[in-house]
């Protein structure tokens, strides 16, 4: 059976994969139509590791701050990727959908603190380049693809594992 979790899905979780099943994390809870409550920039993901096929993030991961101090310093945006990493299955897909750089939308809502842009996945977040190892990402993606839709950055991730250090 495939599952699919949607980070910010609101009032009901998007599924474009076609999973079986789809549950959604929003900052309320809705039992009936699968949300779990959750504000991921200071929690985890409340689900067990390697639990969904797919994992979305449609004008979300914008909302998602890159430094905060809660009481310590964190590096939020870090923290969130890699519980996507931990909850995804082994060869799961991430997707993101959100507004990027260089297009006014990414700046224009007042809550946007976190601007992606064509390089922040395919260099940080690689399993090539894994530039955010150095703030404390721990796992890897392959890029399956990334595209414009307007002003939108549409990325599609595969979880690999890392090779084991002998």
């Amino acid at each position: 059976m495939t599952q699919s979790l949607d980070l910010g899905c609101g009032l009901k979780p998007k599924n474009p994969y076609n999973a079986q099943e789809a549950y959604g994390i929003d900052v309320r809870n809705d039992a009936e139509a699968q949300v779990v409550k959750a504000d991921l920039v200071v929690e985890p993901i409340p689900f067990p590791d390697a639990s969904f096929d797919y994992v979305t993030a449609h004008d979300f991961l914008e909302h998602i701050p890159r430094l905060i101090y809660a009481p310590q310093r964190r590096n939020a945006f870090i923290e969130v990727m890699n519980e996507i990493h931990r909850v995804l299955k082994p060869g799961g897909i991430f997707m993101s959908f959100t507004p990027a750089y260089p297009h006014g939308a990414t700046f224009r809502d007042p809550t946007h603190v976190n601007f992606i842009t064509e390089e922040t996945f395919p260099l940080y977040f690689d399993e090539v380049n894994r530039w955010a190892s150095a703030y404390g990402f721990r796992g890897a993606f392959q890029m399956l693809s990334q595209e414009w839709r307007g002003v939108h950055l549409l990325s599609q991730m595969r979880k690999v594992a890392l090779p084991v250090a002998a």
